[in-house]
């Protein structure tokens, strides 16, 4: 795995750690048990942790995907709920990070190729 795609697994990673602080302990909702919450919140994360655990390339695509989700409610909860605002702040970081990473090998072949001139040979 590439640099970067080890910097958007261990954003992943963190984007479940937060889903356990946020929903479990910081911030947990009123309805219902803790526990489901935390683990509805973190099933958008099971397939890419699952590839993660078993090495394939495709994780990081996985992961940035479910990110979008992430990034969402982030920025839903920031705007809506004032207690939450930091927490949701710190989810669209690790969102914004995660597909950032995760397409970084592919933005930098394509703009790569820009830069170089044309061969005539």
């Amino acid at each position: 795995m590439s640099p970067s795609g080890r910097q958007a697994a261990l954003g992943i990673v963190a984007l479940l750690a937060l889903q356990f602080l946020w929903h479990g302990l910081l911030l947990p909702s009123g309805a219902g048990a803790r526990w489901v919450v935390v683990v509805l919140f973190s099933l958008p994360l099971l397939p890419s942790l699952l590839l993660l655990a078993w090495r394939r390339p495709s994780a990081v695509f996985w992961g940035g995907v479910a990110s979008l989700f992430y990034f969402s409610h982030g920025i839903t909860e920031s705007w809506t709920v004032a207690q939450a605002r930091p927490v949701a702040l710190a989810q669209i970081a690790l969102a914004v990070w995660v597909i950032v990473m995760g397409s970084w090998d592919g933005m930098k072949a394509r703009f790569s190729k820009r830069n170089k001139p044309p061969t005539n040979v």
